[in-house]
């Protein structure tokens, strides 16, 4: 990283062979079990990894902070087995991305007060709303998507293929900081997704608790950047 930063940084550009790349390393997803890919570390190795990536650039770590705390936790720690098996691995080795979609333009830090909305409809879900300051949202293979359920206002959570129909991205653009790492918003327009991509999680404490994984790793990472 260190020797290309500065053009990075200045072109405002993500490297798309970066994530395969850290793959190689076994960085992403550190602390998931090898037996998906990951490399079944402790918390406190996968700190130190953070804290040198972001002594080169804080993109850097976002990328990967996001990739593994805020994607492969939660479908390790809340997904079904199918999606288990089919997102971890890709994840882990970098040939898949993953985004998380939970701060809106009009509650960044109140997630409490999201807008976006699901719907059950047979067996189905059907989500609408926009997110915002999504890190890897434009080159995203999946997407951790937090809905309040129109019924019940309890918050639930996602894991949906970015290719779904109604689902669009657009990158912000512009930044005077994290230039080097990818900034999205999200829309979705009737999305549908099924039983099998809903996260076994009920209520704001299942994103805040993917908050909370990933904010280990970025405690580190400001260290570097100090």
């Amino acid at each position: 990283i260190m020797p290309y930063i500065k053009d990075w940084w200045s072109t405002a550009q993500f490297p798309p062979h970066l994530p395969q790349a850290f793959g190689e390393l076994g960085i992403l997803g550190m602390t998931i079990p090898e037996q998906y890919g990951g490399a079944g570390a402790s918390h406190l190795a996968y700190g130190l990894v953070n804290r040198e990536l972001e002594f080169a650039d804080s993109g850097m770590r976002s990328f990967v902070s996001v990739q593994s705390g805020l994607v492969m936790w939660p479908i390790y720690t809340y997904g079904s087995d199918a999606l288990k098996s089919r997102w971890l691995s890709p994840l882990a080795s970098g040939n898949a991305i993953g985004c998380f979609g939970l701060t809106e333009p009009g509650a960044g830090s109140d997630p409490g007060n999201m807008q976006t909305r699901v719907r059950k409809v047979g067996n189905r879900y059907v989500l609408n709303g926009r997110k915002r300051w999504v890190t890897n949202g434009t080159i995203a293979d999946v997407a951790i998507i937090w809905a309040k359920d129109e019924d019940t206002e309890q918050v639930l959570g996602f894991a949906i293929d970015t290719n779904t129909e109604g689902l669009s991205t657009v990158d912000i653009t512009s930044k005077m900081s994290m230039r080097a790492s990818i900034s999205s918003e999200l829309y979705l327009h009737d999305v549908e997704v099924t039983e099998e991509d809903r996260l076994e999680i009920i209520g704001l404490r299942g994103a805040l608790s993917c908050l909370n994984q990933a904010r280990f790793g970025i405690s580190f990472g400001v260290l570097g950047a100090a």
